[in-house]
């Protein structure tokens, strides 16, 4: 039962749903308010102690116009009975002999999904970077290169498209074996070809020091409190000309701040959590310690709390 307006009754009144028919009924006068409507619902119940064998799925995967057929090909599944399993076994024997021309993409396709799933990443980026090694793929020029470092840089191009940026060294984690080095060179490699292909250089999103301080606060297991002046003073330290990078000026603001709280964080926890050597974060702390009035909140920390800031 339900409600809904019936058009002769001039009223909400109940409902019947007829799941046979797929008709809706007026309780009180019987006029069909809808008929032969499509039950969206799942067609069955799946329980965790179910054989995995028992499949009720009756439907293909959603099409990907990024390949050839678009992803609408059909696989033949391994045998699994005695009787179809001569014919099972030769359909499939012939059908790995024919030749695939999305074989290559569609592997591709799955490693950066599994690199997107272990970085946490949504399925816009995950599509983004598929779209960029696509585009790649077509012009038929990166044979003999890299392939892990290939994918891992078009998962990282796509990260700043989307203004998710990820740290190469992050992105390095998940790009099984290929080195900071390598990704750096295909990542300069699919740019150039890129902007050959549209004729302009190819927009790659800029970079700001706040678009890592969530996910470094939270690994460090920052309160809001100091999250909160932490992103206020790392965006207000872009007004200053600091010749450092995003991600060292968010290191160096995370340790400013930490040291101003009762919860201080080592330099060592700080480096693991952000991926940026304890050399690298002192010499930022350094050139952000003759700007710390005015970058730090004057609601987080007052002017003894910053004398009482050890100096670089």
């Amino acid at each position: 039962m339900g409600d809904a307006f019936c058009s002769d009754c001039k009223k909400h009144t109940e409902v019947v749903c007829d799941h046979s028919a797929g008709d809706t009924v007026c309780s009180e006068c019987g006029l069909v308010l809808e008929s032969h409507s499509i039950d969206e619902t799942s067609e069955w119940r799946t329980f965790a102690n179910e054989s995995g064998d028992n499949d009720p799925v009756r439907v293909g995967g959603p099409t990907n116009p990024l390949l050839t057929d678009g992803g609408l090909s059909t696989v033949i599944a391994k045998p699994n009975g005695a009787s179809g399993d001569f014919l099972s076994t030769s359909l499939g024997r012939w059908q790995n002999r024919g030749s695939n021309p999305d074989r290559g993409l569609i592997l591709a396709f799955k490693t950066i999904a599994t690199m997107s799933d272990r970085l946490g990443l949504v399925a816009t980026i995950k599509d983004r970077a598929n779209e960029i090694y696509k585009k790649v793929e077509d012009q038929k020029s990166s044979r003999g290169r890299n392939q892990d470092a290939l994918l891992a840089a078009c998962l990282y191009i796509a990260c700043r498209q989307e203004d998710k940026p990820r740290t190469v060294k992050e992105i390095c984690s998940v790009a099984n074996g290929a080195t900071k080095k390598e990704i750096g060179r295909a990542k300069e490699y699919i740019v150039k070809q890129l902007g050959l292909e549209a004729g302009q250089s190819v927009e790659m999103g800029t970079i700001h020091a706040g678009d890592f301080m969530r996910r470094f606060c939270s690994n460090l297991g920052m309160s809001n409190h100091t999250f909160k002046a932490a992103t206020e003073a790392v965006k207000t330290s872009e007004q200053f000309d600091i010749r450092r990078s995003p991600i060292s000026i968010a290191a160096a603001v995370i340790y400013i701040i930490t040291q101003l709280s009762d919860d201080k964080k080592p330099l060592r926890d700080i480096s693991l959590a952000t991926g940026v050597a304890e050399g690298t974060i002192r010499n930022s702390y350094k050139d952000l310690y003759p700007h710390v009035s005015k970058i730090i909140p004057t609601w987080y920390a007052n002017e003894e709390d910053l004398k009482n800031l050890s100096s670089p």
